[in-house]
């Protein structure tokens, strides 16, 4: 049936029973594969059967025995609301936590939100080319800051199946591109950049990409490389003609800029980590095609005036007048400068210089979280609102959710333990209209999830989590791996937010993150809580995290 008011009308008989069950059955591609859905079901989960085995679950089948007669399975919905029980019991039990109620039924509600996108887009019996499960709504300008990361930590087989996704994307689209912002498995150009390069660099330098062999390398780089040159995408060829994308040309020029200076700089990442050895000889890459990448990832220099981004034209000249608040008509997208001139997550020490130093980059985190920005100047952007702020600090929206991490790289790295957990009390409660923004598909819950944790991905690709503090006094966290992460504060508290002392396997850990492979192998984080900093933990320069530029501050 087809038209624009379609109308149904059914009669049923009365059987006794006033209870009507309808199966409804999905497909992205027929109605025979619709069907077949339905048929697939009904014989998997008839109430008459002994047993139903629900597979494709990383801890393995689940088993649900059924009884005829049983009065608890008096229906076909009986048994799969049950079975979905199960493995949804299954699937959240992967974090073990301990704490108090508002904060676990927070803990639990993130987790839960993490695992509804990407959502599987295929028939129930399709096979893909390749082998692969496919996937679809990838809002990757939000997801790939935490969300995607804590996929490749947490379900390994899940980012081997979303990089293929991604890859088999590029091979459809009619520009070669990785996704921008998948929907419905199609491509909606939602938002900016070219984001999809960062889930595939975090794959493959975390070796999570399918058959490890040259082959797979090559065609996995050529997706990367040609999606960063498509130079009539959101004016690329400008911005590599002169290093950045002018306000004249683009209303979010300067965004465009920080944002592909990142992507650009997950390249040049990949190829100095994971392909460099291979590359020149097989395809002929040069040591240029490297430095080249380099240089557009320092792009976002060209983008800051007197410590703060601005809007610059094609002629080179400034936009005047200007305002370091407003969240329109500044260059930027959803956010403001005063937000956006701290997005440099691949070069922080860079950053610093570019606002003035360690001093002066201290003094602007200090004062973003406790100025006051009036309502004027974000009125006209939905996703920023005063229920996600804190300060001049917007949580509600996805540009800044890096920024309370930002002080581990100074000499001051306690206060990102006091303002994530600031933070964390207020952005974030159990409530109906508990959530400060946006979920944006995952990202604002995985943010919570792994700042619970104690640690965050503020430069994905890197294969670092920079520290913050444990919020929870227990958590045990299942890796992808197969093996298990217990994080111990047992003093932590509003009051005792500050890390005295942290231990990894028993050993003393100096440094201010954990490693990809650290947190696949498992084990014991242990956190010594006070209620006042030690200010000699994390100091030294070597012990600091990433970053491109390793300049004195």
């Amino acid at each position: 049936m087809a038209g624009r008011k379609p109308v149904c009308w059914f009669e049923f008989e009365d059987g006794g029973n006033d209870t009507l069950e309808v199966i409804v059955g999905l497909s992205p591609n027929s109605i025979g594969g619709a069907s077949r859905a339905v048929q697939r079901e009904g014989s998997q989960y008839s109430p008459t059967a002994s047993r139903i085995l629900f597979r494709d679950r990383p801890e393995g089948d689940t088993l649900l025995i059924v009884h005829q007669g049983d009065p608890k399975y008096r229906s076909h919905f009986d048994i799969v609301r049950e079975l979905t029980r199960i493995n949804w019991d299954r699937m959240l039990g992967r974090i073990e936590a301990q704490g108090p109620e508002d904060a676990l039924a927070m803990l639990y509600t993130s987790y839960y939100h993490t695992m509804i996108n990407p959502s599987i887009y295929q028939d129930i019996d399709e096979k893909n080319y390749g082998g692969y499960t496919r996937y679809t709504i990838f809002s990757l300008w939000d997801t790939y800051r935490a969300l995607h990361p804590l996929i490749n930590l947490t379900d390994t087989a899940m980012s081997r199946n979303i990089a293929l996704t991604l890859y088999y994307h590029s091979k459809s689209n009619p520009h070669s591109m990785l996704p921008v912002w998948s929907h419905h498995g199609g491509e909606n150009w939602c938002m900016i950049g070219y984001h999809g390069v960062s889930v595939m660099v975090d794959a493959a330098v975390n070796t999570l990409l399918p058959e490890p062999d040259t082959e797979r390398e090559l065609e996995t780089m050529d997706a990367i490389f040609t999606t960063t040159n498509v130079d009539y995408y959101d004016f690329t060829g400008l911005y590599k003609e002169i290093g950045y994308v002018p306000f004249d040309k683009s209303r979010n020029g300067t965004s465009v800029t920080l944002e592909n200076a990142y992507e650009d700089w997950c390249v040049y990442w990949a190829l100095v980590n994971h392909l460099d050895n291979t590359l020149p000889d097989v395809i002929g890459y040069e040591d240029s095609v490297r430095e080249s990448y380099r240089q557009r990832a320092l792009s976002y220099r060209n983008v800051y005036k007197d410590g703060f981004v601005r809007a610059r034209y094609s002629d080179g000249s400034w936009k005047t007048p200007y305002s370091l608040l407003s969240t329109s008509g500044e260059g930027l997208i959803e956010g403001n400068a005063w937000n956006y001139s701290f997005y440099v997550p691949h070069d922080v020490n860079g950053m610093m210089q570019m606002m003035g130093g360690e001093k002066a980059f201290v003094r602007k985190l200090d004062t973003l979280f406790t100025m006051h920005v009036p309502d004027e100047f974000f009125a006209e952007t939905e996703d920023v609102t005063r229920e996600g702020m804190l300060g001049g600090y917007v949580h509600g929206n996805e540009p800044s959710h890096h920024i309370p991490y930002l002080y581990m790289w100074t000499t001051q790295p306690w206060k990102t333990q006091y303002w994530v957990r600031e933070v964390m009390n207020k952005m974030y409660r159990n409530h109906i209209d508990g959530l400060c923004g946006n979920d944006d598909c995952g990202q604002m819950s995985a943010w919570y999830i792994f700042s619970a944790m104690g640690f965050y991905p503020v430069c994905p690709a890197s294969g670092q989590y920079v520290l913050g503090a444990p919020y929870l006094p227990y958590m045990k966290v299942r890796m992808g791996s197969g093996k298990y992460l217990e994080i111990k504060a047992p003093k932590v508290s509003d009051r005792n937010r500050y890390i005295r002392a942290v231990r990894l396997n028993g050993k003393p850990l100096t440094h201010a993150y954990l490693t990809y492979k650290e947190l696949m192998e498992g084990g014991v984080l242990e956190f010594d809580m006070a209620s006042k900093p030690n200010k000699k933990l994390f100091q030294a320069v070597a012990d600091k995290p990433y970053s491109l530029s390793r300049s004195e501050n």
